[in-house]
C-alpha cells in the first residue's frame, strides 16, 4: 500500500488550493478514505472522510464544513481535497489515511504528508 500526497504550498488568506492523494497497492474503490491534519504543537486531527465505491456519504470536521469538500476519482486511484476559503488555523501538514472500518471509525497506513501554510 502507498499513498502519496501532493499539492500542499503556500497560499494568502482567502485563498483555495487542492489537494491529491494518489493510491496504489490496493483495490481503491473498496476502501473509504479520509484526510487528517497536525498543526505545529498539536495532535493530528481528522477533517474529512468519504465512503467506499461511489463516495455518497461524507463527513467533515465542524471547523471546514462549508470550506473543504472531499472528493474521490476511482478511475485514478485519487482522492482529492479541495480547500477554499483558506484561514491561518488551516496552516498544518495535510495527511491522507486508508480507512479500515467507517463505525467506529479507524483507519491504516498514511501517507507521507504535504504541508499547506496559509499566511499573508
Amino acid at each position: 500500500v502507498q499513498l502519496v500526497e501532493s499539492g500542499g504550498g503556500l497560499v494568502q488568506p482567502g485563498g483555495s488550493l487542492r489537494l491529491s492523494c494518489a493510491a496504489s497497492g490496493f483495490t481503491f474503490s473498496s476502501y473509504a478514505m479520509s484526510w487528517y491534519r497536525q498543526a505545529p504543537g498539536k495532535e493530528r486531527e481528522l477533517v474529512a472522510a468519504i465512503s467506499w465505491h461511489g463516495g455518497s456519504t461524507r463527513n467533515y470536521a465542524d471547523s471546514v464544513k462549508g470550506r473543504f469538500t472531499i472528493s474521490r476519482e476511482n478511475a485514478k486511484h485519487t482522492v482529492y481535497l479541495q480547500m477554499d476559503s483558506l484561514k491561518p488555523d488551516d496552516t498544518a501538514v495535510y495527511y491522507c489515511r486508508r480507512v479500515v472500518a467507517w463505525i467506529p471509525f479507524r483507519g491504516d497506513y498514511w501517507g507521507q504528508g504535504t504541508q499547506v501554510t496559509v499566511s499573508s
